[in-house]
């Protein structure tokens, strides 16, 4: 009986233990990351272990949250790690740089290692074949320092895809489905793993945005197989020598098995005030919108920014929406700046933000009192917003960005030929690490 792709890495990186779900493991961490808002308090329990230098392969400190800086907290708090990242061989990653998991799948993610990071989101590097999980920042820093990091082994959950996405369907509407089969608590205890044919259709960035949502289950976290994309997004990044090919043996078993035919989906959103409250859009297709955002750590990638651009070429924001953008990376915000996507989304109406995670953590864009707020975002829980009284839906860059143009929900097969985008042969590789 041969083993799954989660077993595989995890075996291989076991240092007590055995993998049995309800038991407790130790696996061997080869990366970190925190990002600012959590960071500050996991260095200094760093500090306070008295070692010289970080001891795993890799090791990265975002600023992407605190980004506003109205007084002197934020910039000495940006001080302080960018001089501990450099006392203790630390990349340091500049506010702009982008958002951590983002900036961390372009420039850092290694498929079958191991990821632990002090933000709920580290998953989204499971996109690349990782095991990322989230921690809490002490767990972040005994890794750091060379120490192992000890969970309950989880069931592993196959997730087979067949099929393709429809035109107008997109990644996050496949996460979404899951939301509206298992909740919010479905994937307490699990990790989800993705295999099947339908893989084969799903970029980097697209399966990124699948195992980014994938906190929204409650799962330890999920992964998808390292394939010929992987290795295409890999080499179109210049770094081809980090790819390796990863999959599951032909004869694994999981502890679980969710059919999910891509070719069957709609587009999808979660109403107000759960991620797990999804309905298709057009059940509450004519819902009049006031705010529109795309962003996030889920939505913010090259292809969902050339998504919107196609949408808006040669249309405007509906008068009555106010429409933000926040790229996942500084290597995105240039790279639609020199495709003219950027030119295409300001002549449209749309207020451009800085690369962070702004919006989604309440950083500003605070919808108005009782506002429908329509985001590309991974979470709507009631206030998150900074607006208790509004009402935030989350969806895809295509359903957001018809919403914004229309001023109302649509389904989007309804507006048009739905819209193609092709990549560049390679990126801007611009990143900024001291």
């Amino acid at each position: 009986m041969g083993n799954n792709l989660t077993q595989k890495i995890l075996e291989s990186h076991l240092v007590s233990g055995k993998m049995k779900p309800g038991t407790e493991i130790a696996i061997a961490v080869d990366q970190t990351l925190t990002q600012d808002a959590t960071g500050t308090m996991a260095y200094l329990q760093f500090e306070a272990m008295e070692v010289p230098k970080v001891r795993t392969k890799l090791s990265v400190s975002y600023v992407d949250h605190n980004t506003l800086q109205t007084d002197f907290r934020n910039a000495d708090d940006h001080r302080y790690l960018q001089t501990v990242a450099a006392k203790y061989g630390i990349y340091f990653s500049k506010p702009g740089n982008g958002i951590c998991h983002q900036v961390h799948l372009e420039r850092f993610g290694v498929p079958g290692q191991t990821l632990l990071g002090s933000d709920s989101h580290t998953p989204t590097n499971g996109g690349l074949g990782m095991i990322a999980i989230g921690a809490g920042g002490l767990d972040v820093a005994v890794a750091m320092a060379g120490g192992p990091f000890y969970l309950t082994m989880p069931k592993v959950v196959g997730v087979h895809l067949s099929g393709k996405l429809q035109p107008w369907v997109s990644a996050k509407d496949v996460i979404l489905e899951l939301l509206r089969r298992l909740t919010v608590k479905g994937g307490v205890g699990k990790i989800f793993e993705y295999f099947g044919e339908g893989v084969k259709s799903l970029s980097v960035y697209e399966r990124a945005t699948i195992t980014n949502m994938g906190a929204e289950l409650g799962a330890t976290t999920s992964i998808f197989p390292s394939d010929e994309n992987t290795l295409n997004f890999l080499r179109a990044q210049k770094r081809e020598q980090a790819w390796q090919p990863l999959a599951a043996d032909p004869d694994a078993t999981y502890d679980e098995i969710i059919e999910l035919d891509l070719s069957k989906l709609e587009p999808l959103i979660a109403q107000p005030h759960s991620p797990d409250n999804v309905v298709e859009v057009k059940q509450i297709a004519g819902l009049k919108v006031d705010q529109v955002n795309v962003g996030s750590c889920t939505n913010s990638s090259y292809k969902d920014m050339l998504v919107v651009a196609s949408i808006l070429k040669g249309r405007v924001v509906h008068p009555d929406v106010s429409m933000t953008l926040s790229p996942g990376s500084r290597q995105v915000l240039e790279m639609i700046a020199q495709k003219g996507a950027l030119a295409d989304i300001i002549a449209a109406g749309v207020r451009i933000l800085e690369s962070a995670c702004g919006p989604c953590i309440g950083m500003g864009q605070a919808p108005p009192s009782e506002g429908i707020s329509i985001r590309t975002f991974n979470r709507n829980f009631e206030g998150r917003s900074g607006t208790k009284s509004a009402r935030v839906y989350l969806c895809s860059p295509e359903v957001a960005t018809v919403a914004a143009v229309m001023g109302e929900l649509m389904d989007p097969r309804e507006f048009g030929e739905a819209v193609e985008v092709t990549y560049p042969g390679y990126p801007t590789i611009d990143f900024c690490p001291t």
